[in-house]
């Protein structure tokens, strides 16, 4: 080997080398720091895309999970209002019973008139004031409620549901003032019991499409969770191995600055010729 003091070229390996470990060293500082193993498309373009993917349908889950908790939501209001007619109609049904007894003469017949006649606008004043959303859900001007409960665009992640109303006249057959004679009466308990029919098959939708949506929002849970651990084992650092890749980057760096340090002494060797 040539002793040369114009070029340095152990000097210029070391600088190479070390170069090369600080890059390194900085690389495992960024990962430890921010706890990503992927930081920039630099590190990974491919797997930060199917780390982003993923991400971004996790996030369309959340969405949609709150979707399916507003639409439990809503079927609970509609069966909670439901429910309070079942309970009018059934009262309404032992007026009409009480109003069929022949013995009764007019004046008394009324009274129950009055108050089957009063629980009848009940019904609608219910069914026109029960809501979620703006939307008016027992009174028939919504008939059904489509809800989004997935992350693409498919018929398999939109869930419709339908709103049958409840109204007195159009959806129950419930006429106020039929309490006034016996022939009346009877009519309406005909009426009163196709009633209680049709606010039953009307719970019944909402309890069946509550139990879909509650089985909804287990099945995306469980896919969120699968997806958020996918993109962790792409995206995320494993702290065991960058924490001993970091070691080896920091040993690295201090050994080609003290060789670096030797090599620039090198051409000093050629002063000792000159003595």
């Amino acid at each position: 080997m040539s002793l040369v003091i114009n070029t340095n070229i152990a000097s210029l390996v070391a600088q190479a080398n070390l170069s090369t470990s600080s890059s390194q060293l900085k690389l495992s500082v960024q990962r430890l720091s921010s706890g990503y193993r992927i930081n920039s498309s630099a590190d990974d373009a491919a797997g930060l895309a199917r780390a982003d993917q993923l991400k971004s349908q996790s996030r369309m889950i959340q969405a949609s999970m709150r979707n399916i908790n507003d639409g439990a939501s809503t079927m609970e209001v509609a069966d909670k209002a439901a429910e309070q007619i079942t309970n009018i109609i059934t009262r309404m049904g032992e007026l009409a019973a009480s109003a069929a007894q022949g013995t009764l003469d007019t004046n008394t017949r009324d009274y129950y008139k009055n108050e089957y006649d009063k629980l009848a606008s009940e019904i609608d004043r219910i069914a026109n004031t029960t809501e979620f959303g703006g939307y008016k859900i027992l009174n028939g001007s919504v008939t059904s409620l489509t809800m989004f409960i997935g992350f693409k665009n498919s018929s398999n992640d939109q869930l419709s549901i339908t709103l049958n109303a409840l109204t007195t006249v159009s959806s129950l057959g419930l006429t106020a003032g039929i309490l006034t004679s016996v022939t009346g009466a009877l009519s309406a308990l005909d009426a009163v019991s196709a009633a209680l029919k049709s606010v039953n098959d009307a719970r019944a939708i909402f309890g069946a499409s509550a139990n879909r949506l509650t089985v909804s929002l287990n099945n995306l849970q469980v896919t969120f969770t699968n997806f958020q651990s996918a993109e962790s084992r792409i995206r995320d650092a494993d702290f065991a191995y960058e924490t001993s890749i970091y070691t080896r980057n920091q040993i690295m760096v201090q050994a080609g600055t003290s060789v670096l340090a030797q090599a620039n002494t090198l051409p000093q060797q050629a002063l000792t010729l000159l003595r």
